[in-house]
């Protein structure tokens, strides 16, 4: 007994689908760019929210280079003691800072600063 089939009909083999190749291809990319842009950003300095700008603007807060350093003085020693959010006083201003996106979130001049409570955070830095 014969169990053969006979045919024809040429049976073409599977292709194989490029599109997990280019799914993986294109998830590598993105983290590629996630990490250069986090790297940018750290490089870079401090940023400013939206916010943030609104407010330095609507209070008419303008930053030296001098208070930049403060700022980023302020920063990073926040940093180092393991700090989220802070406050960070300068001369005439408080500023809300997110240590781990070295973002301001929000800035007060000395006069809206008073019987103001500043809630969520974690420390305090005071620079003169």
């Amino acid at each position: 007994m014969n169990n053969r089939i006979y045919s024809n009909r040429r049976i073409a083999p599977l292709q194989q689908s490029n599109k997990t190749e280019k799914t993986e291809q294109k998830k590598s990319r993105k983290s590629f760019n996630e990490i250069l842009q986090k790297q940018l950003q750290e490089e870079a300095g401090i940023k400013f929210s939206g916010h943030a700008k609104k407010r330095l603007e609507s209070r008419n807060i303008d930053l030296t280079a001098q208070d930049m350093q403060k700022l980023e003085k302020a920063v990073t020693k926040a940093e180092t003691k393991g700090a989220k959010e802070s406050l960070v006083m300068t001369d005439k201003v408080a500023y809300i800072v997110s240590v781990e996106n070295k973002t301001v979130i929000t800035a007060v001049d000395d006069q809206n600063m008073k019987e103001n409570v500043f809630t969520n955070i974690d420390s305090a830095v005071i620079m003169d």
